[in-house]
């Protein structure tokens, strides 16, 4: 487990902020994502509400051990708008957002410095108004086992305070537990010392 990351940094909810310059208006949006599924729908959602909007520049990171990132300057000059957007999310060294940011032209060309700053501002102004989390990375697992070994088994979800979900209590139970990283070595050693218990691992959310 040395080295291995433990908590990550995330946006609880949809923000929103606002730059203006030289006419133009800079809407910048953040949203809590946890695929490229999430960020194509989110995105095509504010293409449709900003039709009018001239450009619909972003960045994401999703990850936590394999971190991916993209940026998109969608027809501003290259890196004068989806990098300025990524390096706000770097910054604050979140992972699962993405940031949007939509122009509206006013009339006046800013010039890639100052595409460069509008497009970090808005990104920033979004941001500004999330409220941002540190949560545990945390594994899923369905526990399996007979009836006579509940004891034991609800012993060590107490014992480490797991999350547990889905239960089933019959002659044959059945339960999932999310288990945090830094936990998962006490989990896999006091599972293994219960007779009949079978874990699986569950694909992480």
């Amino acid at each position: 487990m040395e080295g291995a990351v433990l908590q990550y940094r995330t946006i609880a909810s949809p923000s929103e902020g606002l730059y203006k310059e030289k006419g133009s208006k800079f809407l910048g949006f953040a949203f809590p994502v946890t695929n490229e599924s999430d960020i194509n729908q989110r995105l095509e959602e504010l293409r449709k509400l900003h039709h009018q909007g001239r450009h619909h520049c972003y960045g994401w990171v999703l990850g936590v051990d394999d971190i991916r990132m993209r940026a998109n300057d969608d027809g501003e000059p290259t890196y004068s708008a989806g990098k300025p957007i990524l390096s706000q999310i770097e910054k604050l060294e979140l992972t699962g957002t993405l940031v949007v940011v939509v122009r509206y032209f006013g009339g006046t060309k800013l010039g890639v410095g100052g595409l460069i700053q509008a497009y970090r501002a808005a990104a920033e102004a979004a941001l500004n108004q999330s409220h941002i989390l540190t949560l545990d990375v945390v594994s899923s697992y369905q526990l399996l086992f007979p009836y006579a070994a509940m004891n034991d088994v609800m012993s060590l979800v107490k014992q480490l305070e797991l999350e547990t979900s889905a239960h089933k209590f019959e002659l044959s139970c059945e339960m999932r537990v999310k288990v945090p990283r830094e936990k998962l070595e006490s989990f896999t050693k006091g599972s293994a010392e219960i007779q009949e218990l079978r874990l699986n691992k569950l694909q992480d959310d």
